[in-house]
């Protein structure tokens, strides 16, 4: 590593100044090879009459994305050196619904290894390339049709 980069440091959550608003040019730098997953994921939100807002959070120090049907949040994403974070949060109650998607082993040893955050369950797709989309899609539709 450079001088005065230790690993802990590699990877952390990109755009924390809140002067520079995360446009394609950022997030191509940002994203690097995984900007064209990204792309595809925006284009799934579209696909799906979804909108999605960049906006800058103090309490976290960075700017995250949200992602909208309608009025409901279904989606939040944060940008890391080399990839976007998309962030599903299931509500406890439906978590154990999540386990019978068509998802890999992989996938659901993940979700049930994740943190709780409040009374939902997170379910984090890192998207480095298109393949993941699949699993992350069905996800989304699943948050989309809860009530």
């Amino acid at each position: 590593y450079p001088q005065g980069i230790n690993m802990e440091t590699v990877n952390k959550i990109e755009l924390g100044d809140e002067t520079i608003y995360p446009d394609e040019g950022v997030l191509q730098g940002v994203l690097g090879d995984s900007y064209p997953a990204y792309c595809d994921l925006i284009k799934l939100f579209d696909d799906n009459m979804m909108t999605h807002e960049w906006r800058y959070y103090h309490d976290g120090s960075a700017w995250l994305c949200k992602v909208q049907k309608k009025k409901k949040t279904i989606v939040w994403m944060s940008a890391w050196k080399g990839f976007m974070q998309a962030t599903i949060y299931v509500p406890e109650k439906f978590a154990g619904e999540i386990y019978s998607l068509n998802l890999s082993e992989a996938r659901k040893e993940k979700i049930r290894q994740a943190r709780k955050v409040g009374k939902s369950t997170p379910c984090m797709f890192e998207i480095r390339s298109s393949e993941v989309l699949e699993e992350f899609d069905q996800v989304m539709q699943f948050k989309i049709t809860l009530k």
